[in-house]
């Protein structure tokens, strides 16, 4: 495993979060769908689902404590949102697999 944490994973090939169907569905993207992976702030009052239709979290029951969120561009309207325990992990392994990271708000 290239990173593992409670609802996410990146084995080196996809993407897999973990509870982002409801009730326990998961959503599988290979590295090779993502367009951009732009870092930004996560939503503080939302631990599943959508704020606004565009941006998708999946469940997280830390996100209101965390500071860092990354929003994954597959060229589709709805824009999965994860908020890893380690961004920079998750940003290094996705930059090493030929994904364009966005800094964003991060800086």
């Amino acid at each position: 495993m290239a990173y593992q944490e409670n609802g996410i994973t990146l084995d080196g090939h996809q993407l897999v979060l973990r509870r982002y169907y409801f009730p326990f569905g998961a959503k599988r993207i290979g590295y090779d769908r993502i367009r951009q992976a732009r870092v930004t702030k996560p939503s503080r009052l939302r631990i599943w689902g959508s704020d606004d239709f565009v941006h998708w979290y999946n469940f997280d029951a830390r996100r209101p404590r965390k500071t860092t969120a990354i929003e994954l561009d597959l060229g589709r309207r709805c824009k999965p949102v994860i908020t890893p325990d380690d961004p920079d992990k998750v940003l290094a392994e996705l930059r090493e697999a030929g994904v364009t990271v966005d800094r964003g708000s991060a800086d």
